[in-house]
């Protein structure tokens, strides 16, 4: 992805209201509480591949491992704009005492046609749903009436 090509979409989301910032090989976008990485590259096909990750500063030991994956199955079959995944975080423990650890991610990825208007308009509402969703689900599942069980 060219440096315009990217400069074009975090204007697009600058000018809809949206605090964004250049991060090194991306942008910062700022939607409401949650900061969402935005990636973008060109597609060899044409168009443009955009992955968004949302950090939901939630951590998984290696031992409590099958319960939350069977609780992110659940999940992620109510999700429509992206889905949750685990991710193993880089640890420093030359002893290898420390337990493996796995950060929860929200991960999205959308394929727009083109950099005009109405592509860079439904850019803007899948961030947005991509957020609210991904937050709503993790929400409902840490203080809904049964909790998170790990």
């Amino acid at each position: 992805m060219t440096a315009p090509e990217l400069q074009r979409i975090m204007r697009a989301l600058s000018d809809s209201g949206l605090t964004v910032e250049a991060i090194e090989d991306g942008a910062l976008v700022q939607h409401g509480e949650s900061r969402v990485a935005l990636f973008a590259e060109a597609d060899p096909q044409g168009g443009v591949m955009v992955r968004l990750h949302l950090d939901l500063d939630l951590y998984v030991e290696e031992d409590s491992l099958a319960d939350i994956l069977m609780g992110m199955n659940l999940m992620n079959q109510g999700l429509d704009y992206g889905a949750l995944i685990l991710d193993p975080v880089d640890e420093e423990d030359p002893a290898g005492d420390t337990p493996l650890t796995f950060a929860v991610l929200g991960r999205a990825v959308l394929w727009l046609r083109d950099l005009g208007p109405d592509e860079l308009a439904r850019l803007r509402e899948h961030l947005r749903r991509f957020e609210a969703e991904v937050t709503g689900a993790v929400e409902r599942t840490l203080h809904g009436s049964g909790g998170l069980r790990a």
